[in-house]
């Protein structure tokens, strides 16, 4: 396929060098979605229909057989080979049971190692003779150690994360998923579902994955390429909110931080960009040639007044107003006898005095200026917050210096918040048509207004775990974070099948649960494998880690030293005394070097086989609160596939001492 592809002479059906242009890069784009993945096969599953698709009711129909793979594959004479698993005929191969077989006699899967097969196993699901029984191809799948970046689970969806995958691009769903419950590997195979499904339409209006931070959007960057995605973009919520010149140099205290991330604050932007209109008490005089045509205050201020009562933008209404100011100068000269036309009125819109209007009538509004008044400015702050913001929350948000201009000024994350919604009551936000919001549980309620008016007019996956909120501002409940991202009708749906976490260790990090999210359900581990867990204490913490590391560095897969933030150089330190070699988060894995130490503040949405945890008590007293410290320890403590190695020299967390 390939080789057909690269094979094309495109010269004679160009019609001019732009659209060769455009043709060979949908020539190249193709070529690269049709590359060779090494270790990666062609296909992974068979379907055996008793009757073919479609033809079930008709009189002796005949069975068909569909191999199903990562991608659609045909072969010279394009003949289908293999079936893409998204298409409608591959859906049983998921949904499939001895209770509903959907009119399939046989599922085949197949296991491979290093690319190479060396298995099947067969379910004749229509067959009422054979018992039904649990997948060990599925389950070795689930349980192969992982090593590099994240990988599609494509060969292993599950019926309850299919439905959530195959679910329609006009509605958005919420997807609640407690540790290794594979959620983001449902909301990754969801863009590639929806992008397979509704090609042209998100072509046009685009898709987005949005993660926390740097290192989790390179640990996933791969999944969607190797399922023959190649347009899908992945940001963070502080890339969809950076501005030209302006970056985060500066850090909120948490108090602050919690009020600027308030959705109130959407309520006092939107008074203050407002503010800004001040009704004309003056007619308004319109020269043109030997003629003056006047325009009376009390005409201005209807104007005025009906742009204001519109839902429109500050900035659309402002463009808006010499063209309303020119069309009244226009009704008086047709009353005069006169004939003008658009292009008089748009010379009109245009005159000198009737911009000096618009000007002071309706003046432009700079976002990063406004907010940098609202936070130097107590008195105009104070003004549009009246009833809004108390007087202590309004002292937290004020600098404590004034910075002098917006260049100079040390803005933090949540501040580049509150300038994109200021931008957005100036001018609208441009809409996508699908965007993934992954670890949502982490955003305030002004970050999720941020995400929101990029998917306006299209539809959101949101996938996350509210035991899982690190942040002082973390959702609480996903009724609340729909709202503020304007999609209040989505449908929420659970995970609590746990296929990475083993059960000890699961069941150990679930003591937490009552503590971080009461009447949360603890995730139930479908591995067979208990795993290994160690809870250790120790005098000389550094040298138990060390020794932890080279004890997990004798097995397969990677190794994840997760620590408190303030504990990471030191334990650096350590490593680099004993000789180990290490990675940072996002690094990839290799032969060579499989142990990464992880900051505890960077550890979510991140795995490893095995896990060495260093001082609990010390990432729980990293954070603001104990609550919130609690909920980054359960984070840490859940990261490891295979085995768990916990060392401590402080007293653990009483839910974990019990």
């Amino acid at each position: 396929m390939r080789e057909d592809v690269e094979a094309l002479d495109i010269r004679d059906v160009t019609a001019n060098w732009v659209n060769a242009i455009v043709l060979q890069a949908q020539i190249d784009d193709r070529i690269k979605a049709l590359a060779d993945l090494a270790h990666t096969p062609l296909f992974f599953g068979r379907l055996d229909y008793l009757h073919a698709p479609g033809a079930e009711l008709a009189e002796g129909a005949e069975g068909e057989q569909f191999y199903i793979g990562r991608r659609h594959v045909h072969d010279a004479d394009g003949d289908p080979m293999v079936i893409d698993w998204r298409a409608p005929v591959s859906q049983p191969f998921y949904r499939a049971s001895k209770a509903d077989p959907q009119n399939v006699a046989l599922r085949r899967r197949f296991g491979y190692t290093g690319g190479q097969l060396t298995a099947y196993e067969d379910e004749h699901l229509s067959d009422p003779g054979e018992a039904a029984t649990v997948s060990k191809l599925l389950q070795q799948e689930i349980e192969r150690p992982r090593v590099g970046p994240m990988r599609d689970i494509v060969a292993t969806i599950q019926p309850e994360q299919d439905e959530i995958v195959r679910s329609g691009l006009s509605g958005s769903v919420c997807v609640q998923g407690g540790p290794g419950t594979g959620k983001t590997a449902v909301g990754l195979h969801r863009v590639a579902y929806l992008l397979y499904a509704h090609r042209e339409r998100l072509a046009r209006t685009g898709t987005l994955v949005i993660g926390p931070n740097r290192s989790f959007l390179h640990y996933i960057e791969q999944v969607l390429p190797a399922l023959g995605e190649l347009e899908v973009k992945q940001a963070t919520v502080e890339d969809l909110v950076s501005r030209d010149g302006l970056e985060v140099r500066g850090t909120d205290p948490a108090a602050t931080a919690v009020v600027k991330g308030d959705a109130r604050m959407a309520e006092v932007l939107r008074r203050a960009v407002r503010a800004h209109i001040t009704p004309p008490q003056e007619a308004l005089m319109v020269v043109r040639g030997s003629r003056r045509w006047r325009v009376p205050a009390y005409e201005l201020q209807e104007i005025v007044a009906e742009l204001q009562a519109r839902d429109m933008r500050y900035g659309a209404a402002r463009e808006a107003l010499p063209q309303r100011i020119a069309h009244t100068v226009l009704v008086r000269m047709e009353q005069a006898g006169e004939a003008p036309d658009d292009r008089v009125q748009d010379a009109v819109a245009r005159n000198a005095a009737v911009k000096a209007a618009v000007k002071a009538i309706w003046p432009a509004v700079d976002p990063a200026k406004l907010v940098l008044r609202l936070l130097s400015d107590a008195e105009f702050l104070a003004a549009h917050a009246e009833g809004v913001l108390s007087a202590e929350e309004q002292e937290l948000l004020l600098w404590p210096k004034p910075w002098r201009s917006v260049r100079a000024a040390k803005w933090s994350a949540a501040d580049l918040v509150l300038i994109d919604e200021a931008a957005d009551l100036v001018e609208r936000t441009h809409s996508l048509g699908h965007v993934v919001l992954d670890e949502a549980q982490d955003l305030s309620p002004m970050q999720y207004r941020a995400v929101g008016r990029r998917c306006t007019t299209g539809s959101v996956t949101v996938l996350g775990d509210l035991a899982q909120g690190t942040t002082p501002w973390a959702t609480r409940d996903w009724a609340q974070a729909l709202s503020h991202l304007g999609k209040p009708e989505a449908a929420v749906e659970e995970l609590t099948a746990g296929f990475r976490v083993p059960r000890e260790v699961i069941a150990y990090a679930s003591r937490l649960l009552p503590e971080i999210a009461p009447g949360l359900a603890a995730v139930s581990s479908v591995r067979e494998a208990a795993g290994s867990l160690e809870v250790v204490a120790v005098d000389d913490l550094d040298a138990a880690v060390v020794e932890a590391c080279r004890a997990s560095l004798e097995r397969e897969g990677s190794i994840g030293l997760i620590a408190a933030d303030a504990r990471v150089p030191e334990l650096e330190a350590a490593l680099r005394g004993a000789g180990l070699a290490w990675l940072s988060p996002g690094q990839e894995t290799t032969a060579e070097v499989r142990l990464t130490v992880v900051p505890a503040s960077l550890a979510k949405g991140l795995e490893y086989d095995y896990v060495v945890l260093d001082e609990p008590a010390a990432i729980v007293s990293g954070e603001p609160d104990e609550r919130t410290g609690l909920r980054r320890l359960y984070v840490c403590l859940t990261r490891a596939v295979s085995g768990l190695t916990a060392l401590h020299r402080s007293p653990l967390p009483p839910p974990l001492s019990a």
